[in-house]
């Protein structure tokens, strides 16, 4: 796995850990209603998703990091797999937020657009 790779993965994990913080723990905070489209009314409705959605950004942080120590530490194959196939899991879910509310278009890329990019420098 190229070192380009191999820091976007960690860049891209560093702001999964991010979103896993703003989503499971900051979700009620006013700053936070326009990225995920909430108001004060709907946080009580929204707790559990929000909740779980974080911990599946923290899984999905912790697995392009164990990928690219896999790869460093001589298990490239492996390390390549995890990383691509989390690289591929975050376009899909990009063109799925999309999809389902198409006023997220931006985090939509902000998702996708970083993950397509790692996937071509572990494929190529």
């Amino acid at each position: 796995m190229s070192t380009a790779a191999q820091v976007l993965a960690i860049v891209i994990a560093v702001i999964l850990g991010s979103v896993f913080v703003m989503e499971s723990f900051l979700y009620r905070h006013p700053k936070l209603y326009p990225l995920f489209l909430t108001k004060p009314g709907d946080l009580d409705a929204v707790r559990m998703w929000s909740i779980n959605m974080g911990f599946y950004n923290l899984t999905t942080a912790l697995a392009l990091v164990i990928g690219v120590v896999l790869a460093r530490s001589g298990h490239v194959p492996q390390g390549e797999a995890l990383v691509a196939f989390t690289a591929a899991q975050h376009v899909f879910m990009a063109v799925v937020l999309v999809a389902s509310e198409r006023r997220l278009w931006l985090n939509a890329l902000m998702e996708g657009i970083p993950a397509a990019v790692l996937l071509i420098l572990v494929l190529s």
